[in-house]
């Protein structure tokens, strides 16, 4: 059976390095897809040769280009994306971030630890949960 991939929408250099590193601690061998910024993950989703929906999305907030909430509200607004499981991972602590994800329908809101100790403990945690645990719904593509 053909893994999912995991699309990563992260500018900074160093928080894919360690999602990359925390991936492999936790023996998550999905494909990582990174998009550097929201409108790459935008052209990754909805382009002219779209592949196959990832399990799921980790979304940053705070993009160039175009915004993570931004992206989020396209993902929703979307036939095709609008079920497709959407993880808010930021290191945001506004209020407001928080509750305008949920808004536009985030299925889950992650603060970044900025210990690798925890960080890779909460990325094997969403790993269980979304690639494992969770059943999502037939993609519609």
């Amino acid at each position: 059976m053909n893994k999912a991939s995991i699309l990563l929408v992260e500018d900074n250099p160093s928080d894919v390095k360690l999602t990359q590193r925390a991936f492999a601690k936790c023996n998550i061998a999905n494909e990582l897809v990174v998009a550097e910024d929201g409108q790459e993950a935008l052209d990754i989703l909805f382009g002219e040769n779209p592949k196959e929906l990832p399990a799921v999305v980790l979304l940053d907030l705070k993009l160039p280009r175009v915004n993570g909430l931004e992206v989020l509200r396209r993902i929703r607004d979307d036939k095709r994306t609008h079920l497709l499981p959407v993880v808010v991972m930021t290191t945001s602590k506004e209020e407001q971030d928080l509750v305008e994800s949920y808004r536009l329908g985030a299925n889950s809101y992650v603060r970044k630890p900025v210990n690798f100790a925890e960080f890779v403990a909460a990325v094997a945690h969403l790993g269980v949960y979304w690639l494992v645990m969770n059943e999502a719904p037939p993609s519609p593509r």
